[in-house]
């Protein structure tokens, strides 16, 4: 496996974006990773490392960017993310890997976790580039950050099939959020798999927050997850 974190514009903005890829000549598969409230941490690098574990060029933004890191914690940061801004940050992802040598164009997904799921959904509607894309616990879905529609509202727009997590137990995306996507994705005809897990909560992905994670919910949603990119990116 090899990482680098690389540095690209993102508007008038300089971005780092972590990124991980398998040995060989490729080209391989790519992956956009959308960070969680804790940012491009020690959990989404993990992210990375089990995509490339299983033959992808994973690449994680970090969205934070345009904050001082010196400055306040990660729900601060959280709150000052508009999606204007963000899709700028995940179109800038999206040329990085088009340009790159070792990434097939033709390939691309789209993965994001908490605020990231949010932000997963919507880059699937924005951008026609992505063959596939998953949501882990993305709350928020019915509400605007900024200027502009909230990803719900876009929901016509989505490009590409997708698979949602949800934690039975979660707010935020809540279990009414859910019946709610489902029956506007369905009346759209947009290909959506969703799947709830009991006795979990919102980040049950987490191993880095031991009173947030669930092993179960965990360990039976990445195999779903993996066979979804196989099947729609392979």
């Amino acid at each position: 496996m090899h990482t680098l974190t690389a540095t690209i514009p993102a508007g008038d903005k300089s971005m780092g974006v972590y990124c991980g890829w398998p040995d060989g000549e490729g080209p391989f598969p790519a992956i956009v990773v959308i960070q969680h409230a804790g940012g491009v941490d020690t959990f989404v690098q993990a992210i990375v490392g089990r995509l490339v574990e299983a033959g992808y060029f994973a690449a994680a933004p970090d969205l934070y960017h345009r904050q001082d890191s010196r400055e306040g914690g990660p729900m601060d940061k959280l709150k000052l993310l508009r999606d204007p801004e963000l899709e700028v940050d995940v179109g800038a992802t999206v040329d990085y890997l088009s340009g790159h040598p070792l990434v097939d164009a033709d390939k691309l997904g789209i993965i994001g976790f908490c605020m990231g799921g949010r932000v997963a959904f919507l880059s699937a509607e924005l951008y026609s580039q992505f063959r596939a894309v998953v949501a882990y616990y993305g709350g928020n879905i019915m509400v605007s950050w900024g200027d502009g529609p909230a990803p719900f509202a876009l929901s016509k727009d989505l490009h590409c099939p997708l698979l949602f997590h949800f934690g039975a137990e979660d707010r935020n995306p809540s279990p009414d959020d859910r019946v709610k996507l489902d029956e506007e994705l369905t009346r759209l005809g947009k290909e959506h798999e969703f799947h709830a897990y009991e006795n979990a909560g919102h980040a049950f992905m987490n191993f880095a927050n031991p009173n947030m994670y669930r092993e179960q919910a965990a360990t039976t949603s990445w195999p779903r997850t993996l066979e979804f990119f196989a099947r729609h990116l392979a």
